[in-house]
């Protein structure tokens, strides 16, 4: 689970700012809020962050990818860091990027962070937090480290020559097979999913073959949130015959691993198919819906012919049905969740996740969204509403309803938000030659 993550300079975040999945004193939901016994704390199932347009929530959401990224497939040698620093302070280009996360992985809390510029790595601390103490397992400044964890110096010393000045100490150990630090690594690796609104490349379950255990949940789903879909299939395709860039496929080749499987989009707003190993070949499916006839038969549907709700729906069911599977570890993590969804059925997936949830969960689900219809106390905690706000110098900041202590559990919130009362709107200056425009031209009717 995600405890909590930082950003410093950082596209629009230009100062510090903690994003922290940790549950407040309140009491309401408290049925399904995951409890840490060891730590004597309670972790939020569930995050939704609000704000305005260009106010900074894409812009976390790419702060967690690009961290993901590092960390699990890194740079490749003399190659610079991609780094996105804050860009109205001049003064922001010069300084590194910070990025630290807390991580619970089977019950026990880690803490992990790095400070990059576009050439090197100026810092990277791993701590295993134990109760109310913490332990340094290692800590590089500037290249030099000093370590906490028992290995002999030659190795040590073997670490900190192999490792690139570009490259992460926990990507390297890793590579070098020290399993201590396998479980930082894999859950970045295995456990987050970030899902964008045109992600052309993702994880992706067999749901269209009938042996899969939750093929019958799936469709039948497809059916309740009114797609008019009866189910989904697939139909065998050459993987060569997929219209894909060369880097595409070559990433494919590297990334797909025996039994897993991925969906792509071969175009924007082209053919979705999946593809899966089998040995040492990549086996392809084109995904359709089949649609029922009023004789009783069903006809195909190529998916690109769907509306793009029911696409988002296809996209997303995976995700909710994994989530709210018993004992899932999974954290994801989706830009715009509500994007070409009716508000009904955006709360419809909430609510299917969680009524799965109970004090004993380890699955986690973070959304932004423009949806203020899901700002409401029936559904969502005061500390599970985040707002992204940019000041007037353009920089990001995030904050929590819970730190507002007028809002009271019986608070009407998007009254309140909407009134701007909380931060978080777009601020709208309608003026100038459009607003002079609007206020004198005749109306056309009136002749």
């Amino acid at each position: 689970m995600l405890v909590s993550f930082s950003l410093e300079n950082w596209m629009s975040f230009r100062d510090e700012t903690t994003f922290s999945m940790v549950a407040s004193r309140e009491r309401q939901h408290g049925n399904r809020v995951p409890r840490l016994q060891k730590y004597k704390t309670r972790i939020l199932p569930i995050a939704a962050i609000y704000g305005g347009n260009a106010s900074g929530k894409t812009n976390f959401f790419s702060a967690l990818s690009f961290a993901q990224w590092l960390i699990v497939r890194g740079t490749q040698p003399d190659s610079l860091i991609p780094v996105s620093p804050f860009l109205l302070d001049s003064s922001a280009e010069r300084r590194p990027s910070k990025f630290r996360f807390e991580l619970l992985i089977d019950e026990n809390i880690y803490e992990y962070s790095f400070a990059v510029t576009y050439k090197e790595i100026v810092e990277e601390k791993f701590v295993l937090v134990t109760g109310n103490s913490e332990k340094v397992i290692y800590h590089r400044i500037n290249q030099k480290p000093s370590v906490g964890f028992n290995e002999d110096a030659s190795f040590i010393k073997r670490v900190f020559e192999s490792t690139r000045d570009n490259q992460l100490w926990l990507t390297n150990l890793v590579s070098l097979k020290v399993d201590r630090f396998r479980p930082v690594y894999d859950w970045f690796k295995d456990v987050l999913e970030l899902v964008a609104p045109d992600s052309r490349f993702k994880p992706f379950d067999l749901f269209y073959d009938d042996e899969h255990p939750l093929f019958s949940t799936m469709n039948e789903l497809l059916k309740q949130f009114d797609t008019g879909i009866a189910r989904l299939g697939g139909e065998d395709v050459p993987f060569s015959n997929i219209p894909l860039s060369r880097s595409l496929a070559t990433k494919l080749q590297e990334d797909v691993k025996e039994g897993d499987s991925v969906g792509i989009i071969s175009e924007p707003g082209g053919d979705r198919f999946v593809v899966t190993r089998k040995g040492e070949e990549l086996v392809a499916k084109r995904l359709v819906t089949y649609h029922p006839k009023t004789d009783g038969t069903e006809v195909t549907f190529d998916v690109r012919k769907e509306s793009d709700g029911s696409k988002r729906v296809i996209d997303l069911l995976p995700a909710f049905l994994e989530l709210s599977a018993p004992n899932a570890k999974k954290v994801y993590i989706v830009d715009e969740v509500d994007r070409s969804l009716h508000t009904q059925l955006t709360r419809a997936l909430l609510e299917m996740y969680l009524s799965t949830c109970t004090t004993d969960s380890r699955a986690q689900l973070l959304f932004t969204t423009h949806d203020v219809l899901l700002m409401d106390q029936d559904l969502l905690r005061r500390d599970e509403m985040w707002v992204a706000e940019r000041d007037a110098s353009g920089a990001s900041t995030m904050f929590s309803f819970s730190e507002y202590k007028e809002i009271r559990y019986d608070k009407d919130i998007q009254k309140s938000y909407l009134q701007g009362r909380l931060g978080g709107t777009p601020r709208i200056l309608l003026g100038g030659a459009l607003a002079n425009r609007c206020l004198t031209e005749p109306n056309e009717k009136e002749g």
